[in-house]
């Protein structure tokens, strides 16, 4: 298998393309599914407050016998948390859940336009905080909309390093994708394979049995030769394996285009313009 090609963010820190997500991994499974993909090669975990599974992530990087440094971890604020006293405790809480005296990438999950006033912005100026006092190396956003970014920029002292966002082959968000590339800001896709959606593609089934590769290796790809972060979940081992195998092949130009072309603008998930949402 070829290495997983790294991305260098605005900062100089550097991320794995590739990784494994614990989004709706059960915590009493969050361990072992790590652990698996440890042993697999990835280095490049993301969990989130919202999750409930740091814990576990945690736990399997520790019993791993690797170095904290060999593996890059990324969590989340949960919504409930915006205002900056709620934040600061939330982040700690965090860390002790995993273990760690640092997070590699800490993220605002949701903008929540109107929830907390719609201030999104001291809430970014909080992660600075932890930002410049090194218990995270980056900061970054999720499912930030070009409006919510403006607010930032002028609002702001740092860039975000990372936008992750709901992007698949059903919904390519390319407007974003070119706004935050104009601003260095590196694009991680959340939901790649459309939570199973286009498993039934005839496009890329058509690609995938050509190339002898499965649809999501395809999709996974298209991906990666985009220039995606990318971090696909499961708890089944095999699957675990066959989503990293993807670093033996590549798609052509017009495969990438056709599978480009499959565009619905159709969201799996929420619209972060209207998305309020604090879990009890």
């Amino acid at each position: 298998m070829s290495s997983i090609p790294d991305i260098a963010l605005n900062n100089g820190v550097t991320i794995p393309q590739f990784g494994f997500g614990v989004f709706l991994v059960p915590p009493e499974q969050t361990a072992a599914a790590t652990a698996r993909a440890l042993e697999l090669g990835y280095r490049h975990i993301d969990t989130a407050q919202m999750y409930e599974n740091e814990a576990g992530v945690g736990e399997a990087i520790a019993r791993s016998g690797l170095a904290r440094e060999e593996v890059f971890v990324t969590t989340k604020l949960n919504n409930g948390y915006h205002l900056p006293d709620d934040a600061r405790r939330a982040f700690d809480s965090s860390l002790k859940r995993l273990g760690f005296d640092h997070v590699d990438l800490f993220l605002i999950h949701w903008p929540l336009p109107t929830l907390y006033g719609g201030d999104f912005v001291s809430t970014w100026k909080t992660l600075e905080e932890f930002y410049r006092d090194g218990r995270t190396r980056s900061i970054g956003v999720s499912n930030f909309e070009i409006n919510h970014l403006n607010r930032l920029a002028g609002e702001s002292d740092v860039v975000p390093a990372i936008n992750q966002i709901e992007v698949h082959p059903y919904l390519i968000q390319d407007e974003l994708r070119g706004y935050c590339a104009d601003h260095g800001i590196a694009v991680e896709a959340w939901s790649p394979i459309a939570r199973g959606k286009i498993l039934d593609d005839p496009t890329i089934a058509a690609i995938a049995k050509r190339v002898g590769k499965t649809v999501a290796q395809v999709t996974l790809r298209w991906h990666i030769q985009r220039g995606d972060i990318v971090f696909p979940k499961s708890v089944n081992p095999d699957r675990i394996a066959e989503n990293i195998d993807i670093f033996d092949f590549e798609l052509s130009g017009d495969d990438l285009a056709a599978i480009t072309a499959l565009n619905r603008d159709e969201r799996i998930g929420p619209d972060p313009n209207t998305f309020d949402f604090i879990p009890d």
